[in-house]
């Protein structure tokens, strides 16, 4: 058997080299999603809210602005909106919001819905209890729905310098048409 030239075994290296290079690129790629949705869980960023079990014992006497705010896809056929625009909160206590839906098309209808908080850097103090969001809802033709969301905004947002200026938080829910769960009919094919 031959050996090889010196400049066989260079290229046979960087052969392997590129090749490792794109097996890590490929797994980094992979693996960033998930790093990014924990990422934006643990810190809040881009508006991402928190999730609790509950309020905390004992509300702080300041008070907060929550804007609710509500939108629909165009393809969803639903009017869609936030009995209040606005309520004053206490920090630290746990609140209540309702929104409505009504399915205002000829045909049944199932949307979910995505949400966001603004300032973003609200998100790591804004603590959702119980939510509506990225479960599928399926409403008839003229069927109505009410929504509920229950949420506090954590005491810790006044500890915290960089969010002094924060007088209001605005939480937002899009409904879009859900996406069909394509593993349930393949499983019945």
């Amino acid at each position: 058997m031959s050996q090889l030239s010196p400049t066989s075994r260079k290229n046979r290296r960087v052969a392997f080299l590129a090749t490792g290079v794109v097996i890590g690129m490929i797994g980094l790629s992979y693996a960033a999603v998930p790093f990014y949705k924990a990422f934006c869980k643990a810190t809040g960023f881009g508006g991402t809210t928190q999730r609790a079990e509950k309020a905390p014992d004992k509300a702080t006497d300041k008070f907060i602005s929550v804007r609710f705010d509500a939108n629909t896809s165009n393809d969803l056929g639903w009017e869609f909106h936030a009995r209040k625009t606005e309520m004053q909160v206490k920090i630290g206590e746990q609140t209540m919001a309702y929104y409505d839906a009504r399915n205002t098309s000829t045909r049944t209808v199932t949307g979910s819905a995505i949400f966001n908080v603004s300032p973003p850097s609200a998100g790591a103090y804004f603590n959702k209890i119980q939510c509506f969001c990225f479960t599928k809802h399926t409403l008839q033709p003229g069927q109505a729905a009410e929504f509920p969301v229950m949420f506090f905004v954590d005491p810790a947002l006044l500890d915290n310098p960089d969010a002094a200026g924060i007088k209001e938080i605005t939480l937002s829910y899009t409904f879009y048409p859900a996406v069909p769960d394509t593993t349930a009919a393949a499983q019945t094919n």
